[in-house]
């Protein structure tokens, strides 16, 4: 029935166009009907006609048909529409019959064009073999597709397959012994938790995402209740990168854990967008990341990919959507890694007494005036760096205090807890 429909359409459509377009070409020959007739000699058949008429007026005046005076009043009024056909013919543009040839070119352009058009359509551009697939259909098989996607170790399994991008540059040799040994050692004793976090992180240094997601679900089971959104994002986020950006259900799972906890976590909401485009739903793709854009810091970690994916994806959602202007990113105070590495150029006494320096200046600035989260954490990584755990901790207490039941604080403690700081 939709297909009688469709092509019915078609037919609507084509006759709409098609039938004014021949008209114009056929009615070329009948201009000069509807202008007037030529006689043999080349003059209109109206200008004849009454000057035949006014001939016959002039014989039959001869013959004493009719009186003079009806004759004058006769020939006036012939003179009259005599000079008012042939003003109107003077007025007209010359009669000029179409050449055969272009009279045939014209035609074969327009049905050509016509059954071109239906022909691309046919071809190239539609479907038309196939059945109408409402909105409720769509969604239904988008549903249906994220329930049957493959789970996380398929998509470890293809990435093995494929094989893991290439670094830049091979580990430290003396950083992948420590991580060896860190491995060891949690192996020895598989309840360490601060161990278990510890090596999350470092084999996620190392580019061994599913090595980190398998210690990261170990701290998350170990915390058990006590687990924050930030655990269960961090655990998501090391799922997805060990199955090459692939949201699987197990990082699913650890999304709506993290969301359920904190529905304002950043990272979780960037990945529960990439998830319903990874799945067709475009529509709530863009909800997702049109709302985290605007509860974003300018320096998250997630604008970047955000900013270049979102007008992709509300032009697929049929939302006509505008990419506001990035806001500026305010440098945070305190020992950057760009400071760091510049400081290995000093000696050891120089080095440490320069990012002293700046530990203390952000130290003395967050204490009096307060911070953001993002200022804290590194207060707290770089005391971690100068091995002073004691002011460390310090720091971490002081940020409690601040962020007390507040979502912030769970950024404060992933910082904390991966120097050791924190449980």
């Amino acid at each position: 029935m939709h297909e009688w429909v469709f092509w019915g359409a078609v037919l609507a459509i084509l006759s709409a166009v098609g039938i004014p377009l021949l008209w114009a070409v056929l009615r070329s020959d009948r201009v000069r009907a509807a202008r007037g007739a030529i006689t043999g000699d080349g003059v209109p058949a109206d200008l004849a006609f009454y000057r035949a008429q006014h001939t016959q007026l002039a014989v039959d005046l001869a013959r004493g048909v009719i009186a003079p005076q009806e004759a004058g009043l006769m020939r006036l009024e012939i003179e009259r529409r005599l000079l008012d056909a042939d003003r109107s013919q003077s007025r007209a543009e010359p009669a000029h019959a179409v050449p055969s040839w272009a009279q045939r070119t014209l035609l074969g352009v327009v049905v050509f064009g016509l059954l071109g058009a239906v022909a691309l359509y046919i071809f190239q551009l539609g479907a038309p073999l196939y059945a109408d697939l409402p909105l409720r259909a769509r969604l239904e098989a988008a549903e249906a597709a994220r329930d049957m996607r493959p789970g996380q170790s398929a998509a470890e399994a293809d990435m093995a397959v494929r094989g893991a991008p290439a670094t830049d540059a091979p580990p430290d040799p003396a950083y992948a012994a420590l991580v060896e040994r860190l491995r060891l050692a949690v192996a020895a004793n598989p309840n360490d938790l601060q161990g278990l976090d510890l090596l999350a992180r470092n084999e996620a240094g190392l580019g061994n995402f599913a090595a980190a997601a398998r210690s990261q679900a170990q701290v998350v089971a170990l915390l058990g209740g006590q687990a924050g959104a930030a655990d269960h994002a961090i655990l998501a986020d090391l799922l997805i990168l060990a199955a090459g950006g692939y949201v699987s259900p197990e990082a699913e799972t650890a999304l709506r854990a993290a969301l359920a906890i904190d529905p304002k976590n950043g990272m979780a909401r960037y990945y529960a967008g990439l998830m319903e485009a990874q799945a067709g739903r475009f529509d709530l793709s863009f909800v997702v990341w049109r709302d985290l854009l605007q509860d974003s810091p300018a320096d998250a970690p997630w604008m970047d990919p955000l900013r270049s994916d979102l007008p992709g994806v509300a032009q697929r959602a049929g939302v006509k959507f505008t990419l506001p202007e990035p806001e500026f990113a305010p440098q945070l105070a305190g020992p950057t890694a760009a400071d760091v590495a510049a400081a290995q150029q000093m000696s050891t006494e120089d080095r440490q007494a320069m990012i002293a320096t700046m530990v203390v200046g952000l130290s003395e600035r967050l204490t009096t005036e307060g911070g953001t989260p993002e200022e804290w954490a590194r207060l707290i990584r770089s005391y971690a760096m100068l091995n002073d755990r004691d002011s460390a901790v310090m720091a971490w207490n002081d940020a409690q205090a601040q962020f007390a039941g507040t979502a912030d604080l769970e950024q404060i403690r992933a910082a904390a807890r991966a120097v050791g700081v924190a449980p």
